[in-house]
């Protein structure tokens, strides 16, 4: 490690560029190392160049995930400050991408789980779940609790600087906690070494092949690890709705699939397909026809603009926050109400039967997307860095 470099402590449980919270902390790492000393407390790295990154693997635990999170939330503190001894040196700045220390100097904000809460607050009752589910939802129940409980220490307190991923995700932190304007809205990006038209078009072919679909097929892809969340029901309520036998669903993500598996049977049902999160996502991509994302709350989600990146056509809702850097009708269609079935529908039907409107939102969303790199969100968050060293 360079002498005079800032000593930053990065904190987050697992770091890897298969997720959408975790990729972003990679790519920070990756593009900011040069410049700081940079130490990851991390219970599980992959796909990150940790060359010239010390990481402090912390301590897991099997069992409930309130159990491995109230673990984790200890273990991080000690390994800290078990660093720190060891070292004989402080760090100058702890940095945190979400809820998981209260002594962070910045904190991302990439949910407000106080507005989650809110949302999936009807379907915890135990009076409208079967009782063979009920401790699961005790236990869901219990930690999004224990989240909301640490969001209004954290995100309250004076002392930390926050950095929104959208206007969106600070509109809820004002609602909930009343905390200060954010120090920076700091917009995630794509790697365009990854996503572009020219490379999807290049994998169209062997991806197709590979997941066997035929040339007739009409491609919807949702990618996503929470399919309540990311609008699953709406989107195959909506594919049944267009009621075109070409329709193909796509469905990749880390989620329980059968509570949606109803919509993919009996008359009029579109086949629908759920397949495992991938490294390379880009390979869904260049399979799909089409990206819906009728989300019911998302701060910033990353497949759509990935999938703009590529020059797909793209749906989402007023409720992710991604559809802040987009103009509808323009580079991308977006639903006013994700729960509108009908209205997705209509978007798929001209979707399905418009190929010059699929590509001129294509093309559109493609030089949208280059706007957004993970270069230009690692000099955002550098200049936080900056301004919390100098206070400091």
């Amino acid at each position: 490690m360079e002498l005079g470099k800032a000593r930053i402590a990065v904190v987050s449980p697992f770091v890897d560029k298969r997720h959408g919270t975790e990729r972003r902390v990679a790519n920070l790492v990756e593009r900011l190392k040069k410049d700081y000393e940079i130490h990851l407390f991390s219970s599980r790295v992959e796909d990150v160049d940790l060359d010239g990154v010390v990481w402090h693997r912390v301590p897991e635990i099997p069992g409930p995930h309130l159990a491995k999170y109230l673990f984790w939330f200890g273990a991080n503190h000690i390994c800290r400050w078990l660093a720190e001894r060891h070292s004989g040196k402080e760090f100058d700045l702890v940095y945190s991408p979400g809820i998981n220390c209260l002594d962070a100097d910045v904190v991302s904000v990439h949910i407000v789980f106080a507005e989650f809460l809110r949302q999936v607050r009807p379907e915890l009752r135990l009076s409208r779940n079967p009782p063979r589910t009920w401790a699961r939802l005790l236990h869901r129940r219990l930690y999004y609790g224990l989240i909301v409980a640490l969001e209004g220490r954290v995100y309250g307190s004076g002392a930390v600087r926050l950095v929104a991923i959208s206007r969106k995700a600070w509109r809820d932190v004002e609602r909930f906690y009343g905390a200060r304007r954010p120090e920076a809205i700091a917009y995630f990006g794509i790697d365009p070494g990854r996503f572009s038209p020219e490379l999807r078009q290049g994998l169209r072919a062997k991806a197709r092949e590979s997941l066997g679909i035929s040339g007739e097929r009409f491609v919807l892809l949702l990618v996503g690890n929470d399919f309540r969340k990311k609008g699953l029901h709406a989107l195959l309520e909506a594919a049944r709705e267009a009621g075109d036998p070409r329709l193909l669903v796509l469905v990749c993500g880390d989620d329980n699939p059968a509570p949606f598996r109803r919509y993919s049977a009996g008359p009029g049902a579109v086949e629908t397909r759920f397949l495992p999160v991938r490294g390379d996502v880009e390979f869904y991509y260049a399979a799909a026809d089409a990206y819906i994302g009728p989300s019911l709350e998302d701060a910033f989600s990353n497949p759509p603009i990935e999938a703009m990146a590529c020059g797909l056509p793209v749906v989402v809702s007023r409720e992710s926050g991604v559809s802040e850097v987009m103009t509808g009708g323009c580079d991308a269609l977006i639903l006013e109400d994700p729960t509108d079935a009908a209205a997705l529908a209509g978007y798929i039907h001209s979707l399905l039967e418009d190929e010059c409107l699929r590509a001129r939102l294509g093309a559109n969303a493609a030089r949208t997307a280059r706007r957004f790199t993970w270069d230009a969100n690692a000099e955002q968050m550098k200049q936080v860095f900056e301004q919390a060293l100098a206070h400091a």
